[in-house]
């Protein structure tokens, strides 16, 4: 049986993934502006991505006994293009790093699933915050 110290990093990861659906969501209705039609799609395409990711981590948590918690961590929309990826880009590196943790303590319990879930998520998540950080290049 995983730990609850396990069960609490699993609920902290949906309640992240909750959050950036959500805020990457919102972000891409409500961006306006010239720079929207380069940026708009893919806010969409990481959102439901994002989306799934929650769900993939409450179907491996709601398993290993724990209940997946319903509520988002602090949604931050913004108002600029530039306000909003800098935010977008920190969310995801704060991700790599949870994740990264997530990973290390399920081996430690030798729960290899739930290490190699996080993995596969971890590549996505690097992937988003190379998306944001090339975004605010320009």
């Amino acid at each position: 049986m995983a730990s609850k110290e396990l069960l609490d990093l699993l609920n902290d990861a949906i309640a992240r993934e909750l959050q950036v659906s959500i805020q990457y969501m919102w972000q891409h209705v409500q961006w306006k502006g010239s720079e929207h039609f380069a940026v708009k799609d893919e806010l969409k395409k990481i959102a439901i991505q994002e989306m799934k990711h929650a769900e993939k981590i409450a179907e491996r948590l709601f398993y290993l006994g724990g209940v997946p918690t319903t509520k988002p961590s602090p949604i931050f929309i913004g108002e600029t293009l530039k306000e909003m990826l800098e935010q977008d880009a920190k969310d995801e590196e704060n991700a790599i790093n949870l994740y990264k943790k997530i990973i290390e303590k399920a081996k430690s319990e030798g729960d290899v699933t739930t290490g190699r879930i996080f993995e596969e998520i971890l590549e996505e998540e690097e992937d988003h915050h190379d998306t944001f950080t090339s975004l605010l290049e320009k």
